[in-house]
C-alpha cells in the first residue's frame, strides 16, 4: 500500500432529518477529485458518513488513506466506538440499537481494504478542504431540491 492519497469530506442537511448533500476531495500527489450527491430523507450524519464512504469506493486499488473530517461522530465511531459495538453486537453504551450501523459496517468493510487513518478539524474554521466540502454538500441539497 505505498499510494497515499488525502480524503477531506463533509456532510450537511437542510432540515435534519431533510434532504441532505455530501462533498469530498481525494488528492494524491497534485491530483485532485471532488465528489458529491444528496438524498432525500435522511440526517447530518448519515451524510458525513456517506461523504467518507464515497470517497473510499472511489479509489481503484488499496492505498494508505488519511480521511480529514468535522465529524466527531465519525471520527469517534471509527476509532474509538466501533470496538465496542462490534463486541456488544451493535449495541451502545445504553444497550441500544447503533444508528446508522448499515454504514459503520460499509465503513468497516472498507476500512479492510484501506490502510485508514482519521483527523478531525473544527468546522467552519477556515480550513480550505473542509470549506469546500461544505460548498460541495451544500450545492448538492441545492441541486437536489431543483430537481438536477
Amino acid at each position: 500500500m505505498s499510494t497515499r492519497v488525502e480524503i477531506f469530506c463533509d456532510g450537511a442537511c437542510s432540515g435534519n432529518p431533510g434532504v441532505g448533500g455530501y462533498g469530498a476531495i481525494l488528492r494524491h500527489n497534485s491530483s485532485e477529485k471532488e465528489l458529491a450527491g444528496a438524498a432525500a430523507e435522511t440526517t447530518n450524519n448519515r451524510m458525513e458518513m456517506t461523504a467518507a464512504i464515497k470517497a473510499l469506493e472511489s479509489l481503484k486499488r488499496p492505498c494508505q488513506v488519511l480521511i480529514t473530517t468535522d465529524s466527531q461522530y465519525l471520527v469517534k465511531g471509527m476509532t474509538e466506538w466501533i470496538s465496542s459495538w462490534l463486541k456488544k453486537g451493535w449495541k451502545n453504551s445504553k444497550r441500544e440499537e447503533v444508528l446508522n450501523r448499515d454504514l459503520w459496517e460499509r465503513l468497516l468493510e472498507l476500512s479492510k481494504v484501506h490502510q485508514v487513518e482519521w483527523a478531525w478539524v473544527r468546522g467552519h474554521d477556515g480550513h480550505a478542504e473542509n470549506e469546500r466540502c461544505d460548498e460541495l454538500a451544500r450545492r448538492a441539497i441545492e441541486e437536489f431540491k431543483r430537481g438536477k
